[in-house]
């Protein structure tokens, strides 16, 4: 891996103190307080809002959930938010690094890989005694430009050869994984062949991520082991841009697929597996 993906609080304000950095809120919730009223109740100083749904994702469709954006629609976003192509960015969210790490994947996918994450988010530096503001910023508009493809990302097919050929990592939890249940899409199951790891199980309860050793176990034993071919899937792309981003911190690389599950049940001809992996998958 080059460049860490993740910064703390510490190391954050000591960038925002030598203007290093420009600072973007990603807050946002699947269900729940909409993002933009989480970021005007409390963000930090200077940043700008940057909203999932409407900039890091195109609408909802045969695609999935949260399809890859419009470039021109991500650039004029990028641009509002002060962003150059030279410009080294930090985004946040209130803790996981969910919506977070769906525009570090995003802002590598349109070519700018000068892109870290707050780890533990706005909760992690709420914590640490900074200081947070309701005032909106006014940024000057940047002039980056957008180059969508500059990372690889799996389509329906390319998830389903990963699943045979490598991991494709199902980041669900158990229950949605078997089939047990689906609360969102309308078709319960995994793609066949896919590896259940839950987002939860490399998260900390603080919703900082594990340590990188206790990140690289935990992928261990769900087969991924040096040079495995790995992806990452979810309901919809945001989740498993999170276990990329995850896998990442451990210098692990994977490609997520964007369309995930949402996109996967959308063609009655690809199949459906349920119930636990088979034994000795994760060997």
């Amino acid at each position: 891996m080059s460049a860490p993906a993740l910064v703390s609080p510490d190391e954050l304000e000591t960038l925002m103190a030598r203007g290093e950095v420009v600072v973007v809120d990603v807050q946002y919730a699947l269900r729940g307080t909409p993002g933009p009223e989480l970021y005007r109740a409390a963000h930090l100083t200077g940043a700008p809002f940057l909203d999932l749904d409407e900039a890091l994702a195109g609408p909802p469709g045969p695609a999935g959930r949260h399809p890859l954006p419009d470039p021109a629609v991500l650039e004029a976003a990028l641009r509002a938010a002060g962003l150059d192509d030279d410009t080294e960015v930090v985004v946040y969210d209130q803790q996981t690094s969910l919506g977070a790490a769906r525009a570090w994947w995003i802002l590598r996918w349109a070519g700018h890989p000068q892109v870290r994450v707050l780890d533990g988010g706005l909760a992690a530096w709420q914590r640490s005694g900074r200081p947070v503001t309701t005032e909106p910023p006014s940024p000057t508009p940047g002039s980056i430009s957008v180059r969508p493809g500059s990372v690889p990302v799996l389509d329906a097919e390319a998830a389903a050869t990963m699943a045979r050929t490598g991991v494709l990592l199902d980041v669900r939890t158990a229950e949605r994984y078997r089939g047990d249940e689906e609360p969102i899409d309308h078709t319960a199951g995994h793609v066949p062949g896919a590896v259940n790891l839950p987002m939860a199980d490399v998260l900390a309860e603080d919703g900082t991520f594990l340590p990188a050793d206790a990140i690289r176990r935990r992928a261990a034993a769900a087969g991924v082991h040096r040079d495995t071919p790995v992806g990452t899937q979810c309901g919809s792309g945001v989740t498993a841009a999170q276990m990329s981003l995850a896998l990442a911190a451990a210098g692990i690389d994977s490609i997520p697929y964007v369309g995930s599950w949402s996109e996967w049940v959308e063609d009655p001809a690809r199949p459906v597996a349920l119930g636990p992996e088979p034994h000795g998958q994760r060997a």
